[in-house]
């Protein structure tokens, strides 16, 4: 790549920068002993991962409510499970987990390293699809505010990537134009496609080893950024 042009670099933050399972499974697990839930942490973790990934991409295409995607998570993971639970105490479990989810905050590996590399050539920013005051919380909690210039979050925006609309608002805090700008993120339809259709370069972070359609270009560390930035 090493485009010349390219002077601001976007980040997507959870699956990205934060590693969201790690301090997820963190969280679930002060929750569990809290309200005294008696399911073995890795079982559990195992079932809700891949149905809170489904909920965030019904969520994104506007198919559920917030409130909809934080209960609908457990509730289902918990049917799965063959556990039963009122819908009070699962929206008590789930508001428990919002705020014990900033409680943690581990990274991927390399970012500070490759944060340092970065923003000694370009200027930095975040566009998250995570909600306002969680995502607040995680990029104090973790060390990685002094980066960003600027953070732009879906809630903020009233509507989620890859809706082209969440790139312009992040571009235009910025004070920039697309084609300086580079998007990395870990959801190839959320922020590759996304910042894609808004003009943007992309650049796909596929620690998942996802299938890829070329032309995209992907890295499977954040350490290799530096091979096209």
């Amino acid at each position: 790549m090493h485009n010349k042009k390219i002077t601001d670099v976007f980040f997507d933050l959870d699956h990205t920068l934060w590693d969201f399972d790690k301090n997820s499974g963190l969280a679930f697990q002060r929750v569990f002993r809290k309200h005294e839930i008696d399911i073995p942490l890795p079982d559990f973790l195992k079932v809700y991962e891949p149905i809170n990934l489904e909920y965030w991409r019904m969520f994104r295409e506007e198919r559920v409510t917030k409130q909809e995607l934080r209960r609908g998570r457990l509730s289902k993971t918990f049917d799965v499970l063959a556990f039963k639970y009122t819908i009070d105490l699962i929206d008590l479990l789930a508001n428990s987990y919002i705020d014990e989810l900033p409680g943690d905050n581990y990274l991927f590996s390399n970012t500070f390293e490759t944060l340092d590399y970065l923003s000694g050539k370009y200027r930095l920013h975040i566009i998250t699809n995570g909600f306002e005051e969680v995502q607040r919380k995680k990029i104090d909690n973790s060390g990685l505010k002094k980066y960003f210039l600027t953070i732009t979050t879906s809630e903020e925006v009233g509507l989620k990537k890859p809706h082209p609309t969440v790139f312009y608002t992040a571009m235009e805090k910025a004070s920039v134009t697309p084609d300086k700008s580079i998007m990395i993120g870990d959801s190839f339809e959320a922020d590759i496609l996304g910042a894609q259709n808004a003009g943007m370069h992309t650049l796909f972070y596929n620690y998942r080893n996802e299938a890829v359609k070329k032309p995209f270009i992907a890295v499977k560390e954040l350490s290799e950024i530096k091979d096209y930035l």
